[in-house]
């Protein structure tokens, strides 16, 4: 059986990709900043053991892999706040807890992590999770898409720097998830229709979907992926144009026998 290390495992995204790994040949540390919130995922699921750590702090991550049995297979960078506001509205403090935890405790925790790979010769992968806001940032949620962006470049750098020691590193973005911090947000009605409604797929992705392509990335089949971002939003970040009004003589040079655009 492999070992996968999950963080923010407590809940939404993070519970949905332990439950997918121990179901499949995965031992699975389940890790979150609170004890209590990693046994609310490691006491519904089979081959899962709960752990408390901090992602942003070193030392707590050392002594996480320290507490670990096996050397990870897999290391899935789950964890991730926002401050949402304007940017002239952020504190400097809320701006560099996002930094904190969305960039640098997935520098930490990756590169720990890829030691112990090199050290036991073991092929392993690591998957960052990033966001749609790394492709293209939308406003009032302050330093998570700089996060999630740098997240995405420090993925490449990773890929490229490990690559020699059989270490795959890949992203995954999701798009308009219902699950985790977006949940909330999508228990109104309206907001939930209309976000809806702008995926061309009609409709909200759900906490499986990302743990279906975590499952893949993780696998052999996905071997020869390296220092790629996939991006799982439906096709909503390549939408603009169809929410864009149209005259009614574009659309008849569209669709016209004697034009060809």
């Amino acid at each position: 059986m492999k070992q996968a290390i999950v963080t923010g495992a407590g809940g939404g995204l993070g519970f949905s990709i332990c439950k997918s790994l121990s179901e499949n040949n995965f031992s699975v540390a389940a890790v979150d900043l609170n004890l209590t919130d990693s046994e609310k995922t490691s006491d519904k699921l089979n081959n899962t053991k709960p752990y408390a750590a901090d992602v942003r702090d070193e030392e707590s991550i050392i002594s996480l892999y320290e507490k670990i049995d096996n050397t990870p297979d897999l290391i899935v960078n789950n964890a991730g706040i926002a401050r949402f506001g304007k940017l002239f509205d952020q504190k400097l403090s809320d701006f560099q807890d996002v930094v904190q935890t969305n960039l640098i405790g997935s520098f930490i925790v990756a590169t720990e992590g890829a030691k112990r790979m090199v050290k036991e010769d073991k092929k392993g992968s690591i998957i960052n999770i990033t966001s749609v806001h790394s492709v293209n940032p939308g406003p009032g949620v302050g330093a998570y898409p700089t996060t999630k962006s740098g997240l995405y470049s420090l993925t490449k750098l990773m890929a490229l720097e490990w690559g020699e020691y059989g270490i795959r590193v890949n992203a995954i973005a999701p798009g308009f998830i219902d699950s985790g911090m977006s949940k909330p947000f999508f228990e109104n009605p309206k907001v939930r229709k209309s976000r809806g409604k702008a995926v061309p797929l009609q409709r909200l992705g759900s906490a499986e979907d990302i743990a279906n392509t975590v499952l893949f990335l993780a696998s052999e089949e996905a071997s020869y992926i390296n220092a790629n971002e996939i991006v799982v939003d439906g096709g909503v970040i390549h939408s603009v144009l169809m929410h864009l009004p149209r005259d009614w003589f574009v659309k008849s040079l569209l669709f016209s026998n004697k034009f060809i655009i």
